[in-house]
């Protein structure tokens, strides 16, 4: 795959991540803005419990590389990923930390 194709497929899915994300979860969190409430809506049964503490363990994976990498690659401006890690979510901030890694190993 030619990086092209690559960086393409990285903000369609890391963007369309967002997106639905934001068309789902924003207006229902605007109608009533309990941040606790809509973090504990993602564990209401055993099956939604399992996908969210997947998200949660995939945040924490990616967390640690990111850290890794800091110190040991000089890879900079990861802490953007971890945020984009917790709003709006793990996909969102594994596409743009593979786009910043890529960025600066290449140099550009």
């Amino acid at each position: 795959m030619n990086r092209t194709l690559f960086h393409f497929l990285l903000a369609l899915f890391g963007g369309g991540f967002a997106l639905a994300f934001a068309l789902i979860c924003v207006p229902p969190f605007l109608e009533n803005p309990d941040l606790l409430a809509a973090a504990a809506a993602g564990f209401v049964n055993p099956y939604s419990t399992g996908y969210s503490l997947d998200a949660v363990f995939c945040w924490l994976v990616l967390t640690a590389w990111i850290l890794h990498e800091a110190r040991e690659k000089g890879i900079r401006h990861g802490w953007i990923a971890i945020l984009l890690g917790m709003v709006p979510g793990v996909a969102t901030a594994f596409a743009f930390y593979l786009w910043l890694r890529q960025r600066q190993y290449s140099g550009r």
